[in-house]
């Protein structure tokens, strides 16, 4: 009788444990996501970096400015005919074209080109109640990243004394002293934020700036003299895009590309170069790059929008005016393998290509060619999969309830002839060899933040990251 009621018993408390499941789908969600964070940290925590490598990194620094999009178009309706400009010459560009980007929850950075304007929408930014001012420009970012990973940190940026102190301890900053700094407006939105009935796929932001120093990159010079004895084993250039529609004199622009490019040519065989790609709109400004800039890099770094910019550039001679903000793996990995083949060959002077690393809001894919002193990529993607949430969500914790999962069930390898690889819960993280290419791929899943903090700087932070466990 006693063991009749102990099995009743038993087969009751089954059911409603069942049924409290049942009544809770989120929690089979939940349990997944919870199985994929343990796994990701327990690798991560394999690979801790303790040699403090010398990275440089280069080049400008501004202050970012945050706030809602929502507030500086409060008001105003959406507009009936979204577009994208080149810059911003008007208020009614600015509507149209971040309700362009808004509508996408694509990213996006521009230049403000009156002054007038400019000051008016900073005033406007700063009656925001929820404004907030940070660190901006991507070599502070990088920068500061790679300090708090624990590397030697030497940043080619002009800053004033008050930005200064805003740099965690280990980095060194040569560039020299400025009055005021240049600022940039971050415009951002939310996940399923709605906009007279358009509602955004993913949080994400609109950047404006009227900047006057970044784009001349007048840190260049100083940075240059501080370079040989510093003696990096990394060098990163990054925040060219500034140059993007700055009404230069004649040659101008191309005068300073070149001097970058110097820069870069100088560097020991030893030291690795790092490119890191951003918002280009202007095509004849990122004609220049990849002719000058980008075959002195051993490594590029890019999110879903670069990426195809930069194929198209390469393989069709024009810039795209915008990609899918959630493209799937096949896809990228075939667009990856196209500018790894046509980078990687020897020509001249240049650096081959021996590293490629794409961040998308879904997932980290890092290619690496076999061979090369690039250590690590299974562990460079897990970093910056666990450093994209922390970033986003503002919180060093990786937390189930703060984390979702938008990574496919399993993805092939290519769109033609590739192979179907199955995402396992326990085992996130795959990589494989390609002996046709001669490269390694990493595929790490990112645990995306259900309550976005911030969003501008997330790229910079994710690039560094991966840089840091790899060099």
């Amino acid at each position: 009788m006693i063991e009749s009621a102990s099995k009743y018993l038993s087969l009751v408390a089954l059911l409603v444990g069942l049924a409290l499941v049942w009544l809770r789908p989120g929690q089979e969600d939940l349990l997944k996501v919870d199985t994929v964070i343990s796994s990701l940290l327990k690798y991560e925590a394999k690979y801790v970096e303790e040699n403090q490598p010398r990275i440089a990194v280069g080049y400008g620094a501004c202050k970012d400015l945050f706030v809602t999009g929502s507030h500086m178009l409060a008001n105003v309706s959406f507009p009936a005919n979204p577009d994208n400009f080149m810059g911003v010459g008007d208020e009614d560009q600015l509507v149209r074209m971040y309700g362009f980007f808004f509508k996408a929850g694509a990213a996006a950075e521009r230049f403000v080109h009156g002054q007038e304007l400019w000051k008016e929408l900073l005033e406007t930014g700063l009656k925001d109640t929820e404004h907030r001012w940070g660190l901006g420009g991507n070599a502070p970012v990088m920068a500061a990243r790679f300090a708090r990973e624990g590397a030697k940190v030497l940043l080619g940026a002009k800053l004033s004394p008050g930005l200064a102190e805003w740099l965690p301890e280990g980095v060194e900053v040569a560039g020299g002293d400025i009055e005021s700094d240049d600022v940039h407006l971050i415009m951002e939105y939310k996940r399923n934020e709605e906009w007279d009935g358009v509602v955004s796929p993913r949080a994400n932001r609109f950047i404006i700036h009227h900047d006057l120093n970044n784009p001349m990159v007048s840190s260049l010079e100083q940075f240059r003299q501080a370079l040989p004895l510093f003696n990096p084993q990394l060098l990163v250039v990054g925040g060219l895009q500034m140059m993007d529609n700055f009404p230069f004199r004649e040659g101008e622009r191309l005068e300073r590309i070149l001097l970058i490019r110097d820069q870069m040519v100088a560097m020991d065989q030893d030291t690795r170069v790092h490119f890191e790609m951003a918002s280009f709109v202007d095509e004849s400004l990122l004609a220049e790059l990849t002719e000058h800039i980008i075959p002195q890099a051993d490594s590029l770094g890019m999110n879903e929008q670069e990426l195809p910019n930069l194929h198209s550039l390469l393989t069709k001679g024009e810039v795209t005016t915008m990609a899918d903000s959630n493209p799937r793996i096949a896809e990228v990995l075939d667009q990856m393998r196209e500018v790894y083949s046509i980078l990687s060959v020897a020509k001249g002077t240049n650096r081959p290509v021996t590293r490629i690393h794409l961040h998308t809001l879904a997932y980290q894919a890092i290619l690496t060619a076999k061979g090369s002193p690039w250590k690590n990529t299974g562990a460079a993607a897990v970093k910056s999969s666990l450093t994209a949430h922390r970033h986003v969500c503002a919180d060093k914790e990786v937390k189930p309830e703060k984390s979702f999962l938008i990574m496919d069930d399993s993805f092939s390898t290519s769109k033609e002839g590739g192979r179907r690889v199955p995402f396992i819960n326990t085992r996130p993280l795959t990589c494989w060899e390609e002996e046709d290419l001669g490269v390694n791929i990493c595929i790490a899943p990112v645990l995306v933040c259900a309550q976005a903090v911030q969003t501008a700087g997330g790229g910079d932070n994710i690039s560094a990251a991966g840089l840091v466990v790899q060099i």
